[in-house]
């Protein structure tokens, strides 16, 4: 199957056409010319978002599971379609895209699965107590309940499991809400060929077209109008934290304030404890270089900080992987804005007083290569800006003086989406001693792995305090995703003919 982008939006069913356009930038191959949606297109989208509201919202957990393994049905038809226009778009390798729509359609099927099994619905049923004294408690009863039409922004470093049919859209779309999909400039046709798998998965199932829309856009308009349009009633968004939290603070500013789901940024740091690196300190090292330039250091897990007390061993940690990273090949990132802002990350973070290069490479255009830099437990608590990330593969050595200043480095910490822990048995006491503090900073805690592989699952949590995201109460992996967009509502004294068919006995 061959694929060429026709540039249109996908509005309440409808391929439409703006006046203005822009052009993609891809790493390879033909650029194309893409609509640029506008105010009214999202208004047109939203709208039917809210018509699609009365019936889908309506619908039974069979027909929407039906409708979401029907959507990887129709991704998997376009399978080398993808792949070719995803690699050309984003300049990431043919495997690396289809291992990620293999998680595409994994999602949407695991979604599927759960929506099925009813846990997700918290039913709870209060039987009335007409004797009960002093008063009678009514009969309440408990369910899990979809808010309404929900924006989606499409991310730059994962074009299909992350973007339009990603994981926000089909929690979403599982939990029984309307979907508006900002689709990333950064792979517009990926995204185009991707609506079109959604689009005929509606017109099979029958669903109502207002159910999904793409708006493509490069510039803030469209997004803007997706966050502040009255009809929308949560949006998720994987992304920078500049953009995230300009998006999240017109959210708030609204005249009725919406929950808006950002992942925004992360460093991941990982805490060396002293007998794992006394044992294997260079396999260690390479273990990490391996993570670190992992998709050109492109991930939201990328783990960017090393915390290691200083000594041999370290020595022999940094030895191992500075030569392992001299032998990476220079990457492809995904757009030419992104290679520059890791180009502006690497110099403000050799610039900084008390940082010391350790492997310098040089990288320019659109081309990736590592960085490793070290510094002191003592520079790292006195200058805050060490901790902001670097999208790519820069790495940065926290030498601390003892275990106890890599303790005051992790209370140090702000929120973060996964901390590690690299441990040997004897070092169970300091790690407990570090676990309270990982807790309260990081959604996920792992020990003796690396955070780059994000499963998709039940007990999954990829979130975690500010600016990790938004709302650390939130997933954006795995099934627990469906909870952002449901809300619970109780029903008191009600027959059961008016009750929501999930509570009828």
């Amino acid at each position: 199957m061959t694929f060429t982008p026709h540039g249109k939006h996908l509005i309440a069913g409808e391929w439409t056409s703006s006046d203005q356009k822009f052009t993609s930038a891809p790493a390879t191959g033909e650029a194309y010319e893409f609509s640029l949606g506008s105010a009214a297109d999202v208004d047109k989208a939203v709208k039917a978002a809210e018509d699609a509201f009365w019936t889908y919202g309506y619908s039974s957990r069979e027909e929407r599971a039906a409708f979401l393994n029907a959507i990887a049905d129709e991704i998997e038809a376009r399978a080398d379609a993808i792949t070719a226009i995803g690699t050309s778009e984003t300049g990431l390798p043919e495997a690396r895209l289809q291992g990620e729509r293999g998680r595409t359609t994994g999602q949407l099927r695991l979604f599927a699965s759960h929506i099925l099994k009813g846990d997700y619905l918290d039913r709870r049923h209060d039987e009335a107590l007409p004797d009960r004294k002093p008063l009678p408690r009514p009969d309440i009863r408990l369910v899990q309940r979809p808010i309404g039409p929900v924006g989606v922004f499409g991310a730059s470093n994962f074009p299909l499991a992350f973007s339009t049919a990603g994981g926000d859209t089909a929690s979403a779309l599982a939990a029984g809400c309307p979907v508006v999909v900002k689709g990333h400039p950064a792979h517009p046709g990926t995204g185009e060929i991707i609506a079109e798998a959604i689009h005929a998965a509606i017109k099979t199932c029958g669903v109502h077209p207002g159910v999904f829309s793409l708006i493509q856009s490069n510039s803030r308009e469209a997004g803007e109008a997706i966050v502040q349009h009255p009809l929308i009633k949560a949006v998720g968004f994987t992304g920078s934290l500049g953009g995230g939290r300009a998006l999240f603070d017109l959210c708030a500013r609204r005249p009725e304030p919406i929950p808006f789901f950002g992942e925004l940024g992360s460093v991941n740091p990982m805490f060396m404890m002293p007998e794992a690196m006394s044992k294997r300190s260079a396999q260690l090292g390479q273990g990490w270089a391996g993570s670190l330039t992992m998709g050109a250091g492109q991930f939201c897990t990328n783990p960017g900080v090393v915390v290691a007390i200083d000594g041999p061993d370290t020595d022999a940690f940094i030895e191992a992987a500075t030569k392992a990273l001299a032998e990476v090949s220079p990457q492809t990132m995904l757009t030419d804005g992104i290679a520059s802002a890791f180009r502006s990350g690497r110099d403000r973070v050799a610039a900084t007083a008390g940082v010391q290069e350790v492997l310098t490479s040089s990288c320019d255009l659109r081309n990736a290569t590592p960085y490793v830099f070290a510094t002191t437990g003592k520079e790292w608590l006195a200058n805050e800006q060490l901790g902001e990330e670097v999208f790519g593969p820069l790495g940065l050595i926290v030498k601390v003086a003892d275990f106890d200043e890599m303790v005051a480095v992790a209370h140090s910490l702000h929120g973060q989406l996964t901390t590690t822990l690299h441990m040997d048995e004897a070092d169970t006491e300091k790690a407990s001693k570090l676990m309270p503090i990982l807790e309260r900073k990081a959604g996920r805690i792992l020990a003796n792995g690396f955070p780059t592989g994000v499963e998709v699952s039940e007990a999954m949590v990829h979130g975690g305090p500010y600016p990790a995201s938004t709302n650390f109460g939130a997933t954006s992996v795995g099934t627990m995703a469906i909870r952002r967009f449901l809300r619970p509502v109780s029903y008191q004294n009600l027959s059961e003919s008016l009750l929501p068919s999930e509570l009828r006995s």
